[in-house]
């Protein structure tokens, strides 16, 4: 099995109360690769420009991430700026330079087309509906931001109509059905056309949700946040990555993935931009998970 992930490759600057980083791998296909490729094996579609670091590319290339997808244009790479501050719980942008990823379409091989299991990043709807209409029946799973759904929220809702499994933050969910109470909104997501939900809720864990079955799950709990950047995707890559490895998803089979992606979004905070996922194996996420287990059951 493996899969496909659409999304931005990035140079990110960022400055939290531990530290600051510039212009370090960042994007949120970059995150979600990390943590996917520790289940399955995964093709990235983005763009760069001429600017982008050689190095990155190797290092990419060197964790297993195939990179195939990747398009090189003349013009700068995607840049964001932001801090955190005090619990570093919300990002603070000060800045974001779209470069290349402004006229980024998706560049789509006969060994793409036939990936069985798709994730759409956070990145533009359009570009995102632009590679779904090149692909065979693939599951897929969706991410989104405030900004698209602030700016282009007539061509998510055309995305969201088309996925299997949408992944979104408390805010987002709210901003997309005017539901305060997050169950109630997980509900209007599956109504505008996503078989399945997640709602990521941060240091507080996250809702499943779909019209048969609802669970949720702790967050693990982590003494310094280091660097929450790429968390969600991170998450994300978890999720997709183990439910890439299987041919029918069951119930059993979602919490079980939602437990990995809780872990492996864990780790990411503990370090700045790649730093700690980069790093990241399986025995390192299961000697994490039985501790999780353990906090988490209601047995002795």
């Amino acid at each position: 099995m493996s899969i496909l992930v659409l999304g931005t490759v990035a140079l990110d600057s960022v400055k939290t109360p531990f530290g600051e980083r510039q212009e370090i791998l960042g994007g949120s296909a970059a995150h979600f690769s990390m943590a996917a490729r520790i289940f399955t094996k995964v093709y990235l579609v983005s763009i760069i420009g001429l600017d982008f670091p050689p190095k990155f590319i190797k290092f990419l290339a060197d964790k297993g991430v195939i990179l195939s997808g990747i398009k090189k244009e003349q013009g700068n790479t995607f840049r964001w700026q932001g801090k955190y501050e005090g619990d570093c719980n919300t990002a603070i942008t000060i800045d974001t330079q779209l470069g290349v990823l402004s006229i980024f379409k998706p560049q789509i091989s006969k060994e793409h087309r036939v990936i069985k299991n798709i994730f759409l990043a956070n990145v533009d709807p359009d570009i995102q509906s632009c590679l779904l209409d090149s692909m065979k029946n693939p599951f897929i799973g969706l991410d989104s931001m405030n900004y698209w759904i602030n700016t282009k929220k007539e061509s998510l809702l055309k995305v969201i109509k088309r996925v299997h499994l949408f992944v979104a933050n408390e805010q987002e969910a709210r901003s997309l059905t005017g539901e305060n109470n997050l169950v109630k909104a997980a509900a209007g997501l599956t109504k505008l056309g996503a078989k399945m939900v997640v709602i990521k809720k941060g240091e507080h864990g996250v809702i499943f949700y779909s019209p048969k079955v609802i669970f949720s799950l702790p967050a693990f709990p982590v003494t310094e946040v280091i660097d929450p950047t790429g968390a969600g995707d991170t998450f994300a890559g978890g999720l997709m990555g183990y439910l890439a490895t299987k041919d029918k998803i069951r119930n059993s089979d979602i919490k079980q993935a939602l437990a990995y992606a809780t872990i492996c979004a864990s780790f990411n905070v503990e370090g700045f931009g790649l730093e700690k996922t980069a790093k990241l194996t399986r025995n390192y996420l299961e000697k994490r998970l039985k501790e999780y287990r353990m906090i988490s059951s209601l047995t002795d």
